[in-house]
Formats: structure tokens, sequence, C-alpha cells
């Protein structure tokens, strides 16, 4: 068998090209954003994905090889580095603000294709130190929550109207940005309301992971305002949102009209027709093969390099780098998708089994 963990070094192409961005300090700040959001998807165009999965003996391998954590793993002190060049770069007076606009967009993109979708990898590992990494990451963005409604609260409710991360049909993306993000914030607090009173511990106390989360984030911003000043965590907090934003952007995206059957006062289990998929291979690489999105909810504790297509899985026609540009376009967008909606059923075609 080939090495496959080699390709997905090529997962460091994005933070070289948010660093470059950086250290240039000019117009060629911008640069980050014109390889994420035009080039990758013109590359995107003319390439076609392979279906192709690993087999019983390679998905074995593959998974117990330490070199696929660690390039997981090293992404946490990347990001760091980039967090910290940063604020040194967008607090230098001498800069004109297009380019601080530049540089921005240059760590919202380091938030969203590093800091969020490195952490939603760590954060469904079972390890104490893997998940405090997650929460390291998701912390260079102010996202902590999503470390508790991803895994218990997304994961249940996907593709239901119960979740608010799962868009509905033609719901426009930029109510859906109102919608996830509050409801994921509210989703998370109740969560963790609800595991704090079965185990008896008061909700208002430091147990309360919710409340921790929202202290550290803000420490971080009273430190980066002590340290650098109010401008530049202006700008940080600009670059966050942009990250949070591009999460919420494939979010809409993964399971745009899809609808899980009611089965009883309960909904039939995730199934790969659950799921927009794309197997366009730089946006699978660069996103950790998150874009085999089927699979990952069909069994969450899947590591990246072992996940699979489903033939019965529903495919975008181009990566998700474009598909969220597309989305950003709500008339375009409902033009192409619900078509095949309308091909794969808004809601699923097969009739629902009965749950064990």
């Amino acid at each position: 068998m080939k090495s496959p963990q080699f390709k997905y070094l090529f997962v460091y192409t994005t933070p070289l090209v948010i660093l470059f961005s950086l250290w240039s300090a000019n117009i060629w700040s911008f640069f980050a954003l014109f390889f994420v959001f035009a080039l990758i998807p013109i590359l995107e165009l003319f390439t076609k994905g392979s279906t192709e999965n690993l087999n019983t003996q390679e998905e074995e391998e593959v998974k117990n090889n330490f070199l696929f954590d660690l390039i997981i793993y090293l992404l946490v002190p990347i990001q760091g580095v980039i967090l910290v060049y940063f604020l040194i770069q967008v607090s230098n007076d001498n800069l004109p603000l297009y380019t601080k606009i530049g540089l921005t967009t240059a760590y919202g993109l380091a938030c969203g294709g590093i800091g969020i979708n490195g952490a939603h990898e760590l954060g469904h590992r079972n390890t104490w130190y893997e998940q405090l990494m997650s929460k390291m990451l998701l912390l260079s963005t102010l996202y902590m929550h999503f470390f508790i409604e991803h895994n218990r609260g997304h994961h249940k409710h996907v593709s239901t109207d119960q979740d608010p991360a799962s868009s509905r049909y033609n719901e426009v993306i930029y109510s859906f940005f109102l919608r996830s993000t509050i409801g994921g914030w509210k989703s998370a607090f109740h969560l963790e309301e609800k595991k704090l009173k079965l185990q008896k511990k008061a909700v208002w106390s430091w147990h309360n992971e919710m409340l921790r989360f929202q202290i550290t984030q803000l420490a971080l911003i009273s430190l980066i305002a002590f340290f650098f000043g109010l401008e530049t965590m202006f700008f940080f907090l600009v670059g966050a949102s942009i990250g949070i934003l591009i999460l919420e952007t494939v979010n809409y995206i993964e399971h745009y009209g899809l609808r899980r059957l009611k089965v009883g006062n309960s909904f039939e289990r995730t199934k790969p027709i659950h799921s927009w998929n794309s197997n366009h291979p730089l946006g699978r690489i660069l996103l950790l093969e998150v874009t085999r999105h089927s699979d990952h909810h069909y069994i969450a504790s899947r590591k990246y390099q072992t996940l699979k297509h489903f033939d019965d899985s529903p495919q975008m026609p181009t990566g998700y780098p474009g598909m969220m540009i597309l989305a950003l376009f709500p008339p375009l967008w409902f033009r192409v998708m619900n078509k095949r909606i309308e091909e794969y059923g808004s809601m699923p075609l097969e009739p629902a089994l009965k749950q064990p």
C-alpha cells in the first residue's frame, strides 16, 4: 500500500499561505482569501473526485498510524503562531487600513480552516489531551461552545428542525447565520445545564463548562486589548467572526434541505442520504475529509483518514470552497441545489426503519 499520509501534508498549504499573507503586509495580505475562495474553486471545477475507499486492511493500518494524528496535532501550535503573528502585524501603526483588512481576512481563514476544522476532528476524539487541543483551537476563534453543541447537540438532532445548524429548504444563508449562531449557543448552555442537573451539581458554578468557556474567551480578549491595544482587539474580533461565519457557511451547505423521517417520538437513524458530500480532492485534503460528511455522521468516531464514500450520499456539483461562495448568492444557490433536492428528495425517499 502507498503511504496516504503524505497527501495530507497538503493541509499545511493553508497555514503557509496564511503566514505568507501576514508576512507580506501589503496587497498580498489578501492572497490567502484569493487562494481559498478563488484559486481552489477554479481548480476544483476541472477535477473529479475519487469514490475509492480503503479496504479493511488498509483502514486498520492508517487508523493506527500515529503520523495521521501528528498531522492534526501540529495544527494547534501552528494556529497559535498565526494568532500571535497576526496580532503583531495588525498592531503596526504604519500599515494602511486596506492591509489590516487583508491581514484580518487571512486570520479569519486560519480560524475557519485550521482552528475550527482541526477542533472539529479533535473534539470527536476520546483522550483528554486531544479534547483539550480542540478547545484551544476553538479559543482562537472565540467559539468554544461548539465543543459542546456539535458533539452533544448537532450529531443528535442533525437534519431535523431541532438542530439550529441544519439549514432548511429555501432558507437564506444570512438568516441561517443568526439562527445557527444564536441557537447553537443557547443549545450548548441548555445541554450543559441538563448535564449538571443530572449530576446534581450547581448550574451557576465552576462545574459549568459553558461558563468556563465564556470566562476564558473574555480573558483572551482582555489580554489582547492590554498588550496590543483596542484597535488590535477589534481586528481580532473581526477575524474570529470571519472564522465563525466560515464554519456556519459550511454548516449551511452540509445538510441543506435534507431531513430525517420521524419514527414515533424520535427520528430515524442518521444515514448517508442526510448529508451533502464532495469527493473533489483539494477540498477533501484541505478540510481533512470533512467533505465526506455522510460517513462522519454515520459513525462520528471515525478518524478523518478512514472516512468513506457512499454511493447513495447526495453529492455537490463542486467542492466545499466553491459551494460556500455559491451559498452567498441565494437565488443561484436555490437554482442549483433545489434541483438536486428534487433528485435526492428534501425528505428521504426510502422509508424510515424502526429503531431498535
